[in-house]
């Protein structure tokens, strides 16, 4: 790829999560178009999320781990595979691996580090790993399966020790850590938040040894493999996987072959704008950099890698932003454990105080650093329960709006909207999502100005709470603080919610529109809004009255009215269904002969069934009545319900599979026919990871697994694709059932109109976790209710096509001309493309092909 001329060149040696994050924003910000871009990237793989790495043993494969792809606009050559082997300050070239060598106007390091394995007898025996890569995951995986001993040890018990030992624990394996500190995490917590954490994860499984040394590796005979650990203590602990997790060292050996300046522990000496203390034309972030703004220290979180990032960026734009310092603030769960440090969590500031709230009942810990006239915020750790993160980090370096212990105090209301000291009184400088350095004030900008008016348009206006996501809360709580919260009324004839309407269906037993409208609405005859949203809630609660019948027919959306898809020419579309993509020849002939029969065109849809299109609407019964007799019924294309359960072949024929995909994806997909929700729901099954039947970009996607099924919820196509997120793993049938019958009921209970379930969990507080403790913990004692209600419509069930045409009444809807009930509308025309029948361009057509329509009796 070449430049052009007046281009200057940058060269990035490094493609992890920082390099990307430079490279992405330059792309982004840089409209003149002033910089070509090449990357050396030494893994032969896309970037992809090291903070998630764990989730690959939830069930997440390497794409849903994958960062954004970068735009190629032909300012980007991205040599994956190709690794910077040699930097010449003096002619400005880098070589790599493969023998080519690129000039640069500017050189940006970004080449991360390395994991250190500590110089132990037998440390480089089969059997030890570390855990930096996708590859090194692969390498423990592949430990665990062959594993003799049933256990493995994980040196280190800091962040990334524990989820070392979370992902030994899911590999099935026993797992050890040994921690030479007296308490885990002690770069985060003090020893009573250890010590608590400790006592925690020790329940879940793992076995903890705190303040004591590995010795050396135990190997077999001419050390062919590792059979154990020997502590300083004269423990031993068999094991044959050993992980070492104890700590990080930063890549810069081509900066030092290059003579660059370098810190006191290693890394890239820069200056507060991150470029080399001793090159103009170098720059270093993340952590291979030693910026003077973090004491000349390499820094180990990607929070402060992405500000350097951005400093590079405005730097090499023209300006002169700095890089003022690490936040090493961390909020994260680790085997399913709460754990908040921010600030000055230990307490070193001369004259600090402490205030602790220890409640080992609740297993909870809570302690602020504050100063030592008990005004300003200087840290804090919880542990157990970081629910009041998102408000306390910001506070750090201000003045406190209560008194510390109130602060802390379970259901004191300090934090809270009532309590006159929330978000509302945060300064505008204070850091809100520390991922992506948003301030209160940016957020607030992005209201005002910007015009947001939800949690979805802030996170893509300022991308604040698209990290971790432990800021969302406190964007919500912004929003209702800037008074822009938009109203739960469902329109302007209910000044409630959808779910509010919901539950005051559930509870009164109200069946009609009309009676809900004057029990609990503001008079009028309702709108285009809240007549199908009512609609869709009366036929969720009521399965065994037709979609049509009275009322309900009047309230419906264009489509529901009909039972099938209105399409741009007036005609309509047929969708039966075909439960799990499965079909006999019989009827796979019969769907050939209706579509031809009634010259109707024939698409295999994304859902693994087929649609027939362009029926008149006269003769949308005739063509029912064929399917029906048939044995196939309506496949509900046309209404905001579940529509399809895709899948694979599964253990049935694929050499992969591991479980039986199609059975259960019909299984489901007969259960759960007809139930009507807030939007349209689908779902698929795969029968292996290799994910053929695409479960993850549904509302509820199921992976097998060699031990059940892994459960995926929240994801969806559409303007803003989202990948489902990981609710369970390893269910058997009966639990799975169980919980995804809960899941869309909830779904149904709670949701906003037209709300899909991706942006419905994104609103719930607490997410995702929030949703796991209902639905497998019933957190809110509904399960019951919810199964109930499943088993009310599993029972209630009826054919809406067949409903139609045993019912004269609502046989009379589908006519064309009320005073010629036969006469088909002369304004459908069709032309023929591709041998099928497709709707007339507008203006005189003239057919290429005769085009049969076969008369059928009804």
């Amino acid at each position: 790829m070449t430049t052009h001329p007046q281009q200057s060149r940058l060269v990035v040696i490094g493609h992890g999560m920082v390099g990307h994050r430079l490279v992405d924003s330059l792309l982004t910000r840089d409209e003149a178009r002033r910089w070509h871009i090449t990357v050396l990237a030494e893994e032969d793989r896309p970037a992809y999320d090291r903070v998630a790495l764990s989730s690959r043993f939830d069930g997440a494969d390497e794409e849903a781990l994958r960062l954004p792809v970068l735009p190629d606009d032909g300012r980007l050559d991205l040599r994956l595979g190709d690794p910077a082997t040699e930097i010449d300050r003096a002619a400005r070239t880098v070589t790599a691996a493969s023998g080519a060598r690129f000039g640069y106007d500017a050189l940006v390091l970004a080449t991360g580090s390395l994991a250190f394995v500590p110089p132990l007898p037998g440390s480089e025996a089969p059997g030890c790993h570390v855990y930096r890569t996708l590859d090194d995951l692969d390498g423990i995986r592949r430990a665990a399966v062959s594993s003799t001993t049933g256990r493995g040890v994980v040196i280190g018990g800091g962040l990334l020790g524990l989820e070392a030992a979370n992902a030994l624990r899911l590999l099935d394996l026993e797992p050890h850590v040994v921690e030479l500190a007296p308490h885990l995490m002690a770069v985060q917590l003090d020893e009573g938040g250890g010590a608590l954490l400790g006592r925690m994860v020790e329940e879940l499984g793992v076995a903890v040894h705190c303040g004591t040394a590995t010795s050396r590796v135990l190997t077999g005979p001419e050390g062919e493999g590792v059979t154990g650990v020997e502590l300083a203590d004269g423990t031993r602990i068999d094991a044959d996987v050993v992980v070492f997790a104890a700590g990080v060292r930063p890549r810069d050996e081509l900066a030092r072959e290059a003579g660059l300046a370098r810190g006191e522990r290693g890394g890239v000496a820069v200056d507060l704008g991150c470029r080399a203390v001793d090159d103009p034309y170098v720059w270093a972030i993340g952590e291979v950099a030693a910026p003077e703004g973090a004491d000349g220290r390499p820094v180990g979180l990607v929070a402060p890698g992405y500000a350097m990032a951005e400093t590079v960026v405005d730097r090499l734009l023209g300006g002169d932003a700095v890089f003022d310092g690490a936040d090493t603030s961390t909020k994260l769960k680790l085997l399913g454990v709460d754990v908040a440090s921010f600030g000055d969590a230990l307490g070193r500031t001369p004259g600090a105080l402490e205030v602790v709230l220890n409640d080992p009942v609740a297993a909870t810990y809570g302690k602020l650093v504050v100063s030592d006239d008990a005004r300003t915020l200087l840290g804090g750790i919880l542990v157990g329960d970081a629910g009041r993160y998102p408000l306390l980090r910001p506070l750090v370096g201000g003045e406190l709006p209560a008194d510390p212990g109130a602060l802390l105090a379970p259901e004191s209301g300090a934090l809270g909207p009532d309590g006159g000291s929330g978000i509302g009184a945060l300064p505008d400088a204070a850091q809100i999502c520390s991922c992506h350095a948003v301030t209160k004030g940016a957020l607030r900008e992005a209201i005002g100005a910007g015009g947001c008016a939800d949690v979805a348009q802030l996170k893509a206006c300022t991308k604040a709470g698209t990290g971790c996501g432990s800021c969302v809360p406190a964007l919500k709580q912004l929003l209702e603080a800037e008074g822009v919260a938009q109203s739960r009324a469902l329109c302007e004839h209910f000044d409630h919610s959808r779910a509010e309407l919901y539950e005051i269906v559930a509870a009164t037993g109200v069946a009609t529109f009309s009676a809900l409208l004057a029990a609990h609405g503001r008079g009028g005859r309702g709108c285009d809004i809240c007549k199908p949203a009512v609609a869709s809630i009366l036929a969720s609660r009521d399965s065994a009255t037709h979609i049509l019948d009275g009322e309900h027919g009047g309230l419906q959306d264009t489509n529901d009215r009909h039972l099938a898809n209105m399409q741009r020419n007036g005609t309509y579309s047929v969708v039966p269904r075909v439960p799990g993509g499965e079909i006999t020849p019989d009827k796979l002939i019969l769907l050939g002969e209706v579509a031809r029969d009634f010259g109707l065109y024939t698409k295999i849809t994304g859902g693994q069934r087929i649609d027939l299109l362009g029926a008149r609407l006269e003769q949308l019964p005739e063509v029912w009545r064929r399917l029906t007799d048939a044995g196939f019924e309506s496949g509900h294309a046309y209404g905001k319900a579940v529509r399809t359960v895709k899948s694979c072949v599964g253990s049935t024929w694929c050499r992969y599979g591991v479980q039986d995909s199609v059975g259960l994806a019909v299984e489901l997909e007969l259960r759960y026919r007809g139930l009507r929700g807030p939007h349209k729901i689908k779902a698929g099954v795969s029968g292996c990871a290799r994910e053929c039947a695409e479960a993850r970009s549904k509302d509820f996607g199921i992976i097998a697994t060699e031990k059940g099924w892994n459960l995926y919820v929240g994801g969806n196509g559409g303007f803003t694709p989202r990948h489902a997120e990981l609710l369970a793993a390893d269910l058997d049938r009966e639990t799975l059932v169980r919980t995804v019958d809960r899941f869309l009921m909830f779904y149904i209970r709670t949701a906003d109109r037209l709300q899909r379930t991706a942006a419905w969990i994104e609103t719930l507080d607490g997410g995702l976790d929030h949703l796991r403790a209902v639905l497998l913990d019933d957190s809110l004692g509904i399960g019951e209710e919810l199964d109930a209600a499943m088993a009310r419509h599993v029972a209630d069930y009826r054919d809406e096509w067949r409903g139609v045409l045993e019912d004269p009444e609502k046989l009379a809807r589908f006519r064309s001309f009320v005073n010629a009930p036969g006469t088909p509308d002369p304004a459908i025309e069709f032309a023929v493309e591709r041998e099928q029948p497709v709707p007339a361009p507008p203006g005189p057509v003239l057919l290429t092909a005769p085009l049969t329509r076969k008369a059928v009796t009804v």
